[in-house]
């Protein structure tokens, strides 16, 4: 009998306690695709929120349509042309390293010849110049990815702003006011 009058209790103090909860958007309601770009949309002409979201919808696909951009894939591209800029810049200081051993074994041979020692004068040459070649390898490829980085965010920051334009237009075509 205790238990019963236990979980009766437990279950009146839930019940209470999620009808205090503030309503939330079920799971499965729709988002405005404007409010997803930070557009701020009126309806000027007494639309309904129902026709303001169909309008929104229909204006995202026209926008994407008439703009070639697609907002969802817009970064996945300039992601990865990011990532082929880097491998380019990558591949092109690879060199880096070799170049510096050959510098350094040439100074390092001319060193150890005016020294006495020629083939370890060269070889000590070799491995400072490569360690020097590796380090502007390095300093390289990061100066390219921080590069590649702000230019990815600069496009995909202009191609979103384009398709909002789009989206823009379309709503004000539909007498909404948009900001």
């Amino acid at each position: 009998m205790r238990i019963i009058v236990t979980l009766a209790g437990l279950s009146l103090i839930a019940s209470s306690a999620v009808a205090q909860q503030p309503t939330a958007q079920p799971a499965g309601a729709p988002v405005s695709p404007a409010s997803q770009f930070g557009l701020i949309v009126f309806p000027s002409d007494n639309q309904t929120k129902d026709q303001q979201l169909l309008d929104e919808q229909q204006c995202y696909g026209w926008a994407k349509e008439n703009t070639g951009i697609d907002p969802a894939t817009v970064k996945a591209n300039t992601d990865s042309a990011a990532r082929a800029a880097q491998a380019k810049t990558d591949s092109a200081t690879k060199g880096a390293a070799v170049g510096g051993a050959a510098r350094g074994a040439v100074g390092g041979a001319a060193i150890g010849a005016i020294a006495g020692d020629a083939g370890t004068g060269a070889a000590i040459g070799a491995a400072a110049g490569a360690v020097g070649g590796r380090r502007a390898r390095k300093q390289a490829s990061a100066q390219a990815a921080q590069a590649g980085a702000a230019q990815s965010q600069q496009q995909v920051a202009q191609k979103i702003d384009t398709f909002k334009k789009g989206m823009t237009a379309c709503l004000e075509g539909r007498k909404y006011s948009v900001k």
